[in-house]
């Protein structure tokens, strides 16, 4: 699916999920900030998400308001992978499925034709995400594997929660005709 396409694309709940604009960052950035406990990260960088980074992330908007977010990108070093950074669902949207729509229509962009594995990073007690991608992975027909990354004292100086890193895959070869 082209950017374009996925920028026209609508559900029958009337949400529209596509590509940020650099003009969607200060809404992103917003969204971030009601969404405690995730890391705010500042308006510039999430500005560039919406600008570089466009292709591989996606946002759900229902008449003109951003819902949901999810930033990622292809790792340079890592040939098939998605790493997915942030996952925001405003309180509006909770319960809906939001998160792991926005997953599926972002591996299903012909920009991730040949992701084959995705990874992220989630603390330990963080249950909402740990489901998210568990669930993602069942419609995958892959396994995640999680081990310590970003280790609280060695990384964050005692002051964060360690991150593990999650990878889920290889993606069943099913699921990703589905894709």
């Amino acid at each position: 699916m082209s950017i374009a396409e996925a920028k026209t694309a609508a559900t029958s709940d009337d949400l529209v999920f596509r590509a940020p604009e650099p003009e969607d960052g200060k809404a992103v950035w917003e969204l971030i900030r009601s969404c405690g406990p995730l890391d705010d990260n500042s308006l510039y960088c999430n500005l560039l998400q919406c600008d570089h980074f466009a292709d591989t992330c996606i946002l759900a908007e229902k008449d003109g308001e951003v819902l949901g977010w999810i930033s990622a990108y292809l790792p340079p070093a890592e040939e098939g992978v998605l790493f997915i950074w942030q996952v925001a669902v405003s309180e509006k949207a909770r319960g809906m499925g939001l998160a792991g729509r926005m997953l599926d229509k972002l591996v299903a962009r012909k920009v991730c034709r040949g992701v084959r594995r995705m990874k992220t990073t989630i603390t330990p007690d963080n249950d909402a995400s740990w489901a998210l991608f568990r669930s993602f992975a069942r419609r995958m027909e892959a396994p995640i594997e999680g081990e310590p990354h970003f280790e609280r004292e060695a990384h964050f100086g005692g002051e964060h929660e360690t991150e593990v890193m999650a990878e889920i895959g290889p993606f069943g070869a099913l699921a990703r005709k589905a894709a």
